[in-house]
């Protein structure tokens, strides 16, 4: 069975940059699974794995464009200190939330200074190539379930 749209893709991977550098990996837990075709993993991982079958073994290169997008300057902005919470320990590199007309959005700590705060609105891995090392281990039809809901449902489980 190929990995086509509507079809559950189960995969172990290892996700490095561009200076080897481990960002994630898979190996050592339970094998990933998705639905294929429904938008669950970034865009170019999802083509690299397009008619793949079970026993597949690649190494997919994901450019920004097709994983997390480019990074945007524009995207990194001061807040004054004011609106965290006093006495609240802000450190560079953790990351914090608000809120707005759309949502929760995430933000990561780039600089901390006695006026504000500086926040950077990117994902974490914008602007950056992604190298998945993937091992394709079963990919089956999905459940009506899943399909309606869109994504995998793990060991039966429906929520």
């Amino acid at each position: 069975m190929k990995a086509v749209n509507g079809k559950v893709v189960s995969l172990h991977y290892t996700l490095t940059d561009d200076h080897g550098v481990l960002l994630d990996s898979s190996r050592g837990r339970e094998p990933f699974a998705y639905l294929h075709g429904y938008g669950n993993i970034v865009r170019g991982l999802e083509k690299g794995l397009e008619g793949s079958e079970a026993g597949f073994r690649s190494t997919v290169r994901v450019m920004p464009t097709d994983g997390y997008g480019d990074y945007d300057p524009k995207a990194v902005f001061e807040v004054p200190r004011g609106q965290f919470p006093p006495g609240e320990d802000i450190r560079v590199g953790m990351q914090v939330q608000g809120e707005n007309e759309h949502g929760v959005l995430l933000f990561t700590v780039a600089e901390v200074n006695d006026q504000g705060v500086v926040l950077d609105a990117n994902h974490p891995m914008a602007g950056k190539n992604l190298n998945f090392e993937v091992e394709v281990l079963e990919v089956r039809d999905a459940t009506e379930q899943e399909l309606s809901h869109g994504h995998v449902h793990a060991h039966g489980c429906d929520h």
